[in-house]
């Protein structure tokens, strides 16, 4: 099937994203007009500790207007490769670093609209570090077994994607190694 765009114009800049309206040609020949939201590539951590309990953030996220359970997680840097921004942003927000970081996709998380890129990590053997929050971040801590946070998602107390997602990909890798 064959979209082209005929027209494509900004309709808001910010500083971490921006929404264009594009006017693309249909397989049929009709036109039709999509909205994108234009985001830089993020990085995405399931921390594990050495008791093999997972460490979670809890941050204020504005769109649901209350603190959100997730994985640390954050957009990289200008000319940044993923493996190194997930490693920053696991320090930055837990206090942990990591050694060694397990990749496990690349995804999409709202591929109707937006162009974000989203790459997904595992990290285990962990050490202390340093956190280091951005200056309008406040971000709790919290650590569960895998039991305890899949039984959250259950519940519906974690609705967060990415660390539906990473949770899942652990229990499976748990489960290989079995």
């Amino acid at each position: 099937m064959s979209y082209e765009v005929i027209k494509s114009e900004m309709a808001y800049k910010g500083k971490f994203l921006s929404v264009k309206k594009d006017e693309i040609t249909l397989p049929d020949g009709n036109t039709a007009f999509r909205e994108v939201v234009e985001r830089g590539a993020a990085t995405a951590i399931l921390p594990v500790d050495n008791m093999g309990n997972i460490i979670l953030v809890r941050q204020y996220r504005h769109p649901f207007g209350k603190m959100i359970l997730e994985v640390p997680a954050g957009i990289m840097e200008e000319k940044e490769q993923a493996y190194d921004c997930a490693k920053r942003e696991l320090e930055e927000e837990t206090g942990y670093k990591a050694e060694e970081l397990q990749f496990v996709c690349e995804m999409y998380p709202t591929p109707g609209f937006c162009m974000e890129v989203l790459y997904l990590y595992i990290a285990e053997n962990l050490e202390k570090g340093h956190q280091n929050f951005d200056e309008d971040e406040f971000i709790e801590v919290e650590k569960y077994t895998l039991e305890q946070a899949l039984d959250m998602v259950s519940k519906g107390e974690i609705k967060d994607a990415k660390t539906i997602l990473l949770l899942y990909a652990y229990q499976a890798q748990k489960l290989k190694q079995k």
